[in-house]
């Protein structure tokens, strides 16, 4: 998650919101927030109205400072989640502590609605996507031309196509909340990533 999102993010346990909801899906950052958002509006639910809400936590180290807010010794909603597999030691330390289980494995979280992103939420929707279908919403946001100049860089050119995305979507200030979104918006619903379909359907 860059720096940008961690300030989009609403980090400030202080600022809960009034009416507590009653399922919670914590998410690290916005861009995570706006596409599961994107994706439930795809599949027709509105998640207002069933009383879930996604919360950016603003990193993964975060996570303890939510489930003190949303877990059993706070408000004790539903909670599920969605992190990146290299978070996930923050995210088995944080539920541990909270009572959730001992030297949780992956299938333990996955069991209490908190699923991994192999890479990230970014990598998960480029492999879903396609690399050329990745392109084209990136050229109908006339950003194509940016995209080419990040691969003419030395550092990049030549690099894997998935690689340059990444980098391209995490390079410059909101790509990640905006495209997020976006490629959700253009994918096959049966194409779905795992991970982001499972935690949506937990609650």
């Amino acid at each position: 998650m860059t720096q940008d999102e961690g300030v989009l993010a609403n980090t400030d346990v202080e600022a809960a919101p009034a009416l507590v909801p009653t399922a919670v899906i914590l998410v690290e950052g916005v861009s995570d927030q706006l596409a599961l958002e994107a994706l439930a509006r795809r599949r027709g639910r509105n998640l207002e109205s069933e009383g879930i809400a996604i919360v950016p936590m603003g990193g993964a180290t975060n996570i303890r400072r939510f489930l003190d807010v949303y877990g059993p010794r706070g408000f004790d909603t539903r909670l599920a989640g969605l992190y990146d597999a290299g978070e996930e030691d923050d995210f088995k330390r944080a539920l541990e502590r909270e009572g959730f289980g001992s030297e949780l494995t992956r299938a333990d979280l996955e069991r209490l609605g908190f699923y991994a992103c192999q890479a990230d939420l970014e990598e998960e929707l480029i492999r879903a996507l396609g690399t050329a279908a990745v392109e084209r919403v990136i050229e109908a946001q006339d950003e194509l031309a940016s995209l080419r100049s990040l691969q003419n860089q030395p550092a990049w050119r030549g690099r894997k196509v998935e690689e340059q995305l990444r980098r391209f979507f995490g390079s410059k200030g909101n790509r990640k909340s905006r495209f997020g979104a976006l490629l959700v918006e253009a994918m096959d619903l049966t194409q779905v990533p795992r991970p982001l379909d499972l935690v949506l359907a937990h609650l």
